[in-house]
């Protein structure tokens, strides 16, 4: 848990937070926040310490966040990622999108998985980001790395040409925007494995933010069909805190994409998804509320937690009897210890669900 404390018990004036904040990000860059308002960066200190920076103007003037980028890149073992997401960097091309909210570890994720492509795999790794967090060294393929600024237009005409010709997998960090998803799309279509990433929370939100949420309506279908024919994969994951107060674990939902996922993007009937998803297991793929669930059954995460995190579309399947047991009375039905007796009653787990648990012996 984070904790928030004051720097000291006077307030920063703004001469202050001119002269600290100024001199992290050097005069080009304090130029550009002066002009915009929101800058983002990475800073470095020395070889054991490197920060991602956003500077931000608010009602009481300057802000600034600063967050701690690992200088040793994690494995996908070492953070708990599902066995299955190595089959993401055998591909040979298409597009694979890792998603989840702000501050969920999709970029900690992703250079797992480009960690694990240069360990095993000779290519050219291009990596298109703004800004760079993890840094590569070269083992078994080349990585180039590359900083796209926003303040330069031609940047990303530029990055789209390098990767035409040399790259094998390209990375785009946050797609944004129509152009950055149109790049990622026709670089996919072209051959080329492109990775990406989206603030969305599952398989179907991210179908639909890729096509219903960034193209104009005269060009949703052929986005439809390029996102059909390119579409390998998505990732989404989420952080959950651990019950024990340790910290925080990921979690993730899996879809691999088959016939039957690219016949419903090209219908555009995303609603299906959950479905192809559940009944995806024995390929690999795996529902958020399932995942979820598991950690709830393992005692990894409390049910607080889980019920706060899950998908109202399909709620955690039920509660452990414990001590937070009155989560699921807060919903509707109190059994009287009558019916606690026979064992018989029914019980709201999630509010606004329509799934109710009913026990048809005692409660264990």
């Amino acid at each position: 848990m984070a904790i928030v404390a004051p720097i000291r018990e006077e307030p920063v004036l703004r001469d202050e937070a001119f002269s600290m904040l100024s001199e992290v990000c050097g005069d080009h860059r304090w130029q550009i926040f002066e002009e915009r308002g929101d800058l983002d960066f990475a800073y470095e200190m020395d070889a054991a310490s490197r920060f991602r920076c956003n500077y931000l103007k608010q009602a009481n003037g300057y802000g600034a966040v600063f967050r701690l980028i690992p200088t040793k890149i994690a494995s996908l073992e070492q953070l708990g990622i599902p066995p299955v997401v190595k089959e993401f960097g055998h591909l040979r091309g298409g597009l694979v999108l890792v998603t989840g909210p702000t501050g969920s570890g999709k970029s900690t994720t992703l250079a797992a998985l480009i960690d694990y492509m240069n360990e095993n795999f000779s290519r050219h790794i291009v990596t298109i980001e703004e800004p760079i967090e993890f840094v590569h060294q070269n083992k078994r393929s080349i990585i180039t790395q590359r900083e796209c600024q926003v303040t330069r237009p031609s940047s990303r005409s530029d990055s789209k040409r390098l990767c035409a010709k040399i790259a094998d997998i390209v990375l785009v960090g946050e797609m944004r925007d129509l152009e950055t998803i149109s790049l990622a799309l026709t670089a996919a279509e072209t051959g080329l494995l492109v990775f990406g990433t989206l603030h969305t929370n599952n398989a179907r939100k991210t179908v639909d933010r890729m096509v219903e949420d960034v193209f104009p309506a005269s060009r949703q279908a052929q986005a439809r069909a390029m996102l059909a024919n390119s579409l390998r994969g998505v990732l989404a994951q989420l952080l959950l805190k651990r019950q024990d107060g340790t910290g925080r674990i990921a979690v993730n939902e899996i879809l691999i994409a088959n016939a039957a996922v690219s016949a419903i993007i090209r219908e555009g009937a995303t609603q299906k998804l959950q479905d192809v998803i559940v009944s995806g297991k024995g390929q690999g793929m795996q529902f958020m509320d399932d995942a979820i669930w598991a950690l709830l059954q393992q005692g990894v995460v409390s049910p607080h937690e889980s019920v706060h995190e899950s998908n109202r579309q399909k709620p955690v399947q039920k509660l452990p009897p414990t001590e937070e047991e009155h989560l699921g009375d807060a919903a509707g039905a109190v059994p009287d210890d009558e019916q606690r007796a026979r064992g018989n009653f029914t019980k709201r787990v999630c509010p606004g669900s329509e799934m109710n648990d009913r026990a048809s012996g005692p409660s264990t």
